[in-house]
């Protein structure tokens, strides 16, 4: 998978790129990866897994490594930065993919809460996938409305973002007409998915297939 150097609104950031050859209409899809000032960063098992995730379903997918992280320049700058990084990444997956009829955004935990924002930004978003949205730590409220249907999807143990708090976001979001947001939960899952078979593989196998099902209806 070649490695990507792209620009970003504070110099260059750092990602991965993986097409699919001899598709170019394929879906594309960007992975947000989770907090940077506590070891987040694009090869996070979460994000590694939901990257493939899209692949296998047929999507040219894209993560890469917020300012500061990895070989990306700049600072942390509380997610104000970080949300023009994912901007600035869409768009370079976008103009590399121009004929791509459907585009999702996928994020886990920190990267949920971005990439929820970018959904608000960018109307062409036909979908995401939330994993672990902090919803404890971060207001959500700009979700009003929320452009488009996705799924959410946290542990039952999650410590980091406690379910109940996801619970309060879900019900909210579903109050809103003319969208449907799917929430799931993996049974015994902490935050990070830690265990591959009773948690990462379940985990993965839902996001798979919700977003099959999705491609395969014409509704936002």
């Amino acid at each position: 998978m070649p490695e990507l150097i792209f620009p970003g609104p504070e110099g260059r950031l750092e990602g991965r790129y993986h097409p699919q050859p001899g598709k170019p209409d394929a879906p594309i899809a960007i992975v947000l990866h989770p907090h940077p000032q506590f070891g987040g960063t694009m090869n996070n098992r979460v994000v590694y897994n939901l990257h493939y995730a899209f692949h296998r379903m047929g999507f040219t997918v894209m993560r890469f490594n917020f300012r500061g992280v990895g070989r990306s320049q700049g600072e942390f700058d509380q997610g104000i930065g970080e949300l023009s990084d994912a901007a600035s990444a869409l768009d370079y997956l976008q103009a590399m993919n121009p004929n791509s009829k459907h585009c999702w955004v996928a994020g886990f935990s920190f990267g949920a809460w971005i990439g929820m924002q970018l959904l608000m930004r960018r109307p062409e978003i036909t979908g995401f996938i939330s994993v672990a949205p902090p919803a404890n730590m971060y207001d959500f409220s700009f979700l009003a409305p929320c452009p488009s249907s996705g799924l959410i999807v946290n542990g039952t143990a999650d410590r980091v973002a406690p379910p109940k708090d996801t619970h309060t976001l879900v019900g909210k979001l579903r109050e809103q007409k003319g969208i449907t947001v799917t929430h799931e939960e993996i049974e015994g899952a902490d935050h990070f998915f830690r265990d591959d078979e009773t948690h990462m593989k379940p985990m993965i196998d839902l996001v798979q297939g919700y977003v099959r099902k999705r491609l395969t209806e014409t509704s936002r």
